[in-house]
């Protein structure tokens, strides 16, 4: 049986679907057969997880709503060991009240999470930001939860209430673990950045904060505009070799 991971964060712009994206790319070059959910109605998974042009755009939400069977939301990547479920149609919609109620009136999320536990190693799960009703039918399904936390101060007001929000969760989940809080965006050198990186490790517990911290750099944004994970467009890049530690820290956890 595989393991389900789940990337959370209060906010958006953390860098949580590229942390998502490149996690499941890194599980995936070292042969554990990674599936990756985009169950976030922005659907952001789709630009950077390095699908093949011309790839059909049906995922999660169609599966959801019954118009499409399992087999055809699964779509492979460029990384034999890497499969994908989009978000779906609902990314293309302005109103997404149907498919959060969905998702919180049904147990499709959850069946198909153990599914999928059944056929991978692991199962990375891109969610919407906040603490709503995907989130949390997410987490009840999880083993583990990471939160990306970028490097700036407003980011810092909204850690209370995500690390609530998985403590509630995990009162009803006893298998849920949160693995820790990654530091994302990070700038050295950069007073503000090192200041919000200092405030996190000294106000929370050592092992709560992963020590692998990923810097911002012009390689990750130019591989998401071409459509890949860094870890695999530009794999010296010190980003992408931050997720990969990151990978091989979690591993063992999820295996």
């Amino acid at each position: 049986m595989g393991r389900v991971l789940a990337v959370v964060s209060q906010k958006g712009g953390v860098g949580k679907t590229t942390t998502s994206v490149n996690l499941a790319a890194a599980f995936a070059r070292r042969g554990l057969r990674t599936l990756i959910i985009d169950v976030d109605p922005q659907g952001a998974v789709r630009y950077g997880v390095g699908l093949r042009k011309g790839h059909p755009t049906f995922g999660f939400a169609d599966y959801l709503n019954g118009a499409r069977s399992l087999r055809e939301i699964i779509l492979p990547t460029a990384l034999p060991w890497l499969r994908c479920i989009l978000a779906g149609s609902v990314s293309d919609s302005a109103d997404h009240s149907f498919y959060q109620q969905l998702i919180a009136d049904t147990n499709v999320l959850h069946d198909l999470l153990r599914i999928a536990q059944e056929r991978c190693d692991v199962v990375v799960v891109d969610t919407p930001p906040g603490l709503g009703a995907i989130v949390h039918r997410v987490l009840e399904a999880s083993h583990h939860v990471i939160v990306p936390l970028q490097c700036e101060p407003l980011a810092l007001q909204t850690t209370p209430q995500i690390l609530r929000g998985i403590q509630d969760v995990v009162d009803t989940n006893k298998d849920l673990t949160l693995d820790g809080i990654l530091l994302t965006m990070f700038e050295p050198g950069n007073a503000s950045s090192e200041r919000v990186a200092a405030y996190v490790r000294s106000h929370l517990p050592g092992n709560m904060v992963f020590d692998v911290r990923i810097p911002r750099t012009d390689a990750t944004l130019e591989a998401f505009a071409a459509g890949q994970p860094v870890v695999l467009r530009t794999p010296a890049d010190p980003a992408a070799q931050a997720y990969v530690n990151l990978a091989t820290l979690l591993a063992p956890r999820l295996t």
